[in-house]
């Protein structure tokens, strides 16, 4: 049975995170530990959010995303239809914005292969840049 309660230490050994870092997602209001004196205590909730937060870093989603979609969890209710659908929309616009980015990695990647072999036939033609030297 896991703890229902956590240290930032432990999250941060758990998570291969930085305390800074959760001090962070604390700071931008994404976590609300508890106080014991000045030791913050994590709850399960806490915990869960915060892998939340990891995996949509993960997914390339930003802080104010993220925030949109764990603002719009209601833990008083069994249907989440709401979080899902805003969650499923951001996975869309994600996925677009990196199609788009292989494209002009494979649109640059051309370029820099006929650059490479207009310089390479250069090379192996009469170039006036060889005799000089």
């Amino acid at each position: 049975m896991s703890p229902t309660k956590y240290t930032i230490s432990e999250l941060s050994k758990e998570f291969i995170i930085t305390t800074r870092s959760i001090r962070f997602y604390e700071d931008q209001g994404l976590l609300s530990p508890k106080r014991e004196g000045q030791k913050r205590i994590y709850s399960t909730h806490d915990r869960t959010w915060l892998k939340l937060i990891l995996r949509g870093k993960r997914l390339g989603l930003t802080l104010a995303e993220i925030s949109q979609i764990l603002d719009l969890y209601d833990s008083s209710s069994t249907n989440n239809d709401q979080q899902l659908l805003v969650f499923i929309e951001k996975i869309k616009i994600r996925k677009l914005a990196l199609q788009q980015q292989m494209e002009d990695i494979k649109t640059l990647h051309d370029e820099l292969s006929a650059a490479q072999l207009r310089c390479t036939n250069a090379l192996s033609s009469n170039n006036p840049l060889e005799t000089q030297a």
